[in-house]
């Protein structure tokens, strides 16, 4: 079958050339090719897909956005009756993986597993190869999930108005750490410092497990991370759970308040997971998926692996998770800029 874009150009050829009259009027013209290009999507659709499919991950393997594209491979993989192979191309914060996918054929065999990592490279980067909304034909939400806000156990307070207190009676003494600049973890405490009107130090740290260490021999005061990680941690009273910073509170630590219950409304960092192919993937190619997307993310079993990361179900609609996506850059860029964070 010639592809759309093969048959658009000998149309386009056949009226450039044909007499004065000759055709049917350009708006006519215009309604036939539309509906050619419609029927060719829609044929190509019904026979997609006819090999394997990539899920291309912008991490290395054994991270949350792994995690959740490998666990979302398999029911996908038996919903479209091909294999979904998932791919690691970690570097540069994910824009490795993103432009590669931007780039990439658009015929549904490449898709990509977003985070909230693809927002945050959108406001860190100067200059991108790619549009970080433009560029993607989305697919669905996969999935949700908030941090969490942890102390030392031996820190005095132990809820946010008791954080919030110490922090204002000493400006400038307390620090906050982080997996490193330009994190979500990062910005989580930058929001909090404006939300707040906070003067807390951050201190940026290589690795996850460095800026837990950090947090356990004293060297910072406080560490936003996911649940999933430092939840055996609260649980052995190891550290010291403060407030959650999802809307809602997260059911691996249910007695754990959110920010807007501790006193501080409106704040709200969530992480996220989402399914998107390059922009100009044939429409009947994205709902199909977009439907065994929601049949999967349906189904208990699925859930309750998604539950174990610490995150919660969250399906969408394409344009759904455009909008999200777009916003969350507009909000991390206003909060990059005021705590003045330079770009790389």
């Amino acid at each position: 079958m010639p592809s759309k874009e093969l048959v658009a150009q000998e149309i386009s050829a056949e009226l450039r050339t044909a007499p004065r009259g000759a055709s049917l009027g350009i708006r006519g013209s215009v309604t036939a090719i539309a509906i050619i290009l419609a029927c060719i999507d829609s044929a190509a659709a019904q026979d997609w897909p006819t090999r394997p499919i990539r899920l291309v991950v912008g991490a290395s393997a054994g991270g949350g956005t792994d995690i959740s594209a490998r666990l979302i491979a398999q029911p996908l993989a038996e919903i479209l009756g091909q294999a979904v192979v998932v791919e690691n191309r970690a570097g540069a914060a994910g824009t490795t993986a993103a432009e590669a996918v931007a780039k990439s054929p658009k015929d549904g065999y490449t898709a990509y597993m977003m985070s909230n990592a693809h927002a945050i490279s959108a406001v860190m980067y100067k200059s991108l190869r790619y549009d970080p909304v433009n560029d993607f034909q989305m697919v669905s939400m996969v999935a949700t999930a908030g941090l969490v806000l942890v102390a030392a156990p031996a820190f005095p307070a132990s809820d946010l108005a008791g954080v919030l207190a110490a922090v204002r009676a000493s400006p400038g003494k307390f620090n906050f750490g982080s997996a490193g600049v330009g994190t979500t973890q990062h910005f989580a405490g930058e929001l909090m410092k404006q939300t707040a009107g906070l003067n807390i130090t951050h201190v940026p740290y290589r690795s996850t497990p460095a800026a837990v260490t950090g947090l356990r021999t004293g060297e910072v005061e406080f560490v936003f991370e996911l649940v999933q990680t430092v939840q055996g941690q609260i649980q052995m009273g190891e550290l010291k759970a403060i407030a959650v910073t999802s809307p809602k509170r997260n059911p691996m630590l249910a007695d754990v308040p959110t920010f807007t219950e501790a006193g501080m409304p409106g704040y709200d960092v969530t992480s996220w997971y989402g399914l998107a192919f390059a922009a100009g993937t044939a429409l009947p190619i994205v709902h199909k998926t977009n439907k065994a997307m929601q049949e999967l993310l349906g189904r208990e079993s699925v859930a309750k692996q998604i539950l174990n990361l610490g995150a919660l179900v969250r399906s969408s609609t394409p344009d759904e998770l455009k909008t999200h996506i777009a916003g969350e850059i507009a909000k991390w860029k206003v909060v990059r800029e005021k705590a003045g964070i330079e770009q790389l």
